[in-house]
């Protein structure tokens, strides 16, 4: 029988799963608040995966994809650990708020310390327990600031394995992105172990097709991992997704009321005509046109906009535009059918 999987001091049998609840800083009412943290620990041999949710507090979506996942009948089959972790910032959960009580942002403070600020001490705890003794990850996100995002990968894809992980996942977009200072991606790449980042859907909303489409994702990536028997159904559906080789957001020319003329997936050709910001006074209307070919991958949902707001978020890409847009139309289909067949 294969050995215990030891977290936080925490004996998790072979064959078993277990939550375990870490301490964390009390709420200010000396109220005691914990990380949750489940565990399913193979009887065979395999990789270490963590699947992490809600570094920022009002980012849903991965809870309900961990939800699902830890779920899925396939567990019972797993190889290897998984260590899922849906609310990893408990304080902005429980304030509805992306950052922490003392207002910074978690996910620019790792690989924190034992004495610094509340979010550096969460940080190091999340570093030392969780990311110390896994092989791989997964961080799930949504888009900020009444921003939504179309399912995609962000990652180094100059580490192999990053990419090869990234190319399972399954979604149509994936995004070279470099490493921030101050991320649990850098702070994880800079231990050797690969992490994909996972973008989709809102803030404070569910979103049917992003939760889906993640909880495919990870197991999709836990297949990829011999962590999980081979689907002959799922490696027929996939397709090789397009690597974005830059992206840049278009921003409001005035301020006034903006409305988007294109969805989440539309192809675009320079010079095309995206949205319009309104005046919100004499009602004259300014024409926002894409400065290049791409694939809207992020749009402002919030009408009410400043000038210099990034309101269209546009990926570029050295493949043929037309396939791009069309494979990002099929995936989108995919999943809308899925909704009305469990309808």
């Amino acid at each position: 029988m294969r050995d215990p999987f030891i977290l936080a001091g925490n004996e998790v049998r072979a064959g078993s799963r277990q939550l375990i609840n870490l301490p964390m800083p009390d709420l200010s009412s000396q109220t005691s608040i914990h990380m949750p943290v489940h565990v399913l620990h193979g009887k065979s041999d395999g990789p270490v995966l963590f699947v992490s949710a809600a570094i920022h507090g009002d980012e849903l979506n991965g809870i309900e994809i961990i939800r699902q996942v830890l779920a899925s009948r396939t567990m019972t089959r797993i190889k290897g650990t998984l260590i899922a972790v849906p609310v990893v910032n408990a304080y902005g959960l429980i304030q509805v708020s992306r950052y922490l009580p003392d207002r910074r942002d978690l996910n620019r403070v790792f690989p924190g310390s034992d004495n610094g600020s509340l979010a550096a001490r969460l940080a190091k705890l999340f570093m030392q327990e969780i990311v110390s003794v896994s092989t791989h990850g997964i961080d799930l996100h949504t888009g900020s600031g009444h921003r939504t995002n179309l399912p995609q990968i962000r990652a180094d894809l100059d580490d192999p394995e990053t990419q090869r992980l990234a190319r399972r996942f399954g979604v149509p977009v994936i995004l070279n992105s470099s490493v921030r200072d101050g991320s649990l991606r850098g702070s994880a790449s800079e231990m050797g172990i690969p992490i994909l980042l996972y973008e989709a859907g809102e803030a404070l909303r569910y979103n049917d097709m992003a939760i889906r489409a993640g909880v495919t994702g990870i197991l999709n990536v836990m297949r990829a991992l011999d962590m999980l028997p081979a689907s002959r159904a799922a490696r027929s559906r996939e397709k090789d997704p397009f690597v974005a080789r830059s992206s840049r957001w278009l921003r409001a020319p005035e301020s006034g009321m903006f409305r988007a003329d294109v969805g989440l997936g539309a192809q675009v050709s320079r010079g095309d005509i995206v949205g319009h910001i309104a005046s919100a006074s004499d009602g004259v209307r300014h024409e926002i046109r894409s400065q290049h070919d791409g694939v809207i991958i992020g749009r402002m949902e919030l009408p009410v906009v400043h000038e210099g707001d990034a309101v269209l978020h546009l990926a570029r890409f050295r493949d043929d535009i037309d396939e791009v847009g069309s494979h990002v139309e099929s995936f989108q289909l995919d999943h809308e059918n899925e909704e009305q067949r469990d309808a």
